[in-house]
């Protein structure tokens, strides 16, 4: 696993996977293309044997005390190895480098794998967005992490093994 800052040359192998995910509601190219140019974005890419097999998006305005996950995605034939935990981790240490103080994102209500990993990490529903996901009418789950208190918890798990931080 090799995570990297994703840029402009890396949009075509995003997409491809962008589309093979999300068949109905994928972005755009020219979307992905503006929020990996975006510095309010901060996006990464997740390669094996220098092949694409996930990225992560954040958008954290710098100042802010708020941010938004804005993707997570893996490809198929690499899910259940922890790599999204990874992405998910860190775009959290990114989002605490910016100060933010809450994460926001929205999953869709059909994915229980996806929320189930938010709510490991300490996320929690604070509301729905009906038929958010178009053209599927697929709720939208909104949640928020106290990203304080993930941080002070994920110190406390790494002194608790004994690890320095």
């Amino acid at each position: 696993m090799t995570l990297r800052a994703a840029g402009p040359a890396d949009v075509e192998a995003i997409m491809a996977l962008e589309r093979a995910s999300f068949p109905t509601d994928a972005w755009s190219d020219a979307m992905m293309r503006e929020e990996i140019a975006s510095p309010h974005g901060w996006y990464i890419v997740d390669e094996e044997a220098g092949r694409l097999v996930g990225y992560a998006g954040l958008r954290a305005v710098r100042g802010a005390q708020d941010a938004d996950v804005q993707t997570i995605t893996i490809a198929e034939s690499a899910r259940g190895r922890g790599r999204g935990r990874t992405l998910l981790r860190a775009l959290l240490a990114e989002a605490a480098d910016r100060r933010v103080h809450d994460v926001f994102l929205e999953v869709r209500a059909d994915n229980p794998v996806a929320q189930a990993l938010y709510v490991s990490e300490g996320f929690l529903e604070i509301g729905r967005r009906p038929r958010y996901y178009q053209p599927d009418d697929v709720d939208a789950v909104v949640m928020k992490l106290d990203l304080r208190g993930w941080a002070a918890r994920d110190a406390a798990s790494a002194d608790d093994a004994g690890v320095c931080t």
